[in-house]
């Protein structure tokens, strides 16, 4: 009975570990090609040919906020570059900061938003946070700012 039961938990931890490490295949995978890293040996690249990622602001200020309130803010931006732009993560300095971005390739000329949510629950005084954007311009990423001050609702006046 022991070697039975030795023999299953190890055939299971086998298939678990097989199956763990084997690729998976991701819809929203973009195709290699779509992808150009411009970085060479010698250093050298022709930077007109790469995408470019220009913000309409790249800070905003929400003002005073009573603590527990939430508020949101689109960061619009354009593809100023001459090939497809692709932001491949934003990353935020703390958990109170939710964004969401585009997944596809966003052609020269055209734009979009990253939002920025920030939430004041538990939070006092002035805040200042970050957002880093990921992209497929040089340099790779782009850092964009939010603050508010938080008050409690008995400190406005």
């Amino acid at each position: 009975m022991k070697k039975y039961l030795f023999t299953v938990l190890l055939l299971s931890q086998v298939l678990w570990i097989l199956n763990s490490c084997s690729p998976k295949q991701n819809s929203s995978d973009l195709p290699a090609g779509v992808v150009s890293n411009p970085n060479t040996a010698e250093g050298t690249y022709d930077k007109d040919a790469l995408p470019a990622i220009s913000f309409e602001k790249d800070f905003h200020d929400f003002g005073k906020l009573i603590s527990g309130e939430q508020v949101t803010y689109a960061f619009k931006f354009k593809n100023t570059g001459k090939s497809l732009l692709l932001i491949s993560n934003v990353s935020t300095s703390c958990g109170c900061t939710v964004s969401s971005f585009p997944k596809q390739p966003i052609k020269p000329g055209e734009g979009a938003t990253i939002d920025v949510s920030f939430d004041s629950e538990g939070r006092h005084g002035l805040q200042a946070k970050s957002i880093t954007v990921f992209s497929n311009t040089q340099p790779p990423t782009t850092t964009l700012r939010i603050q508010s001050q938080v008050v409690e609702p008995e400190d406005i006046k």
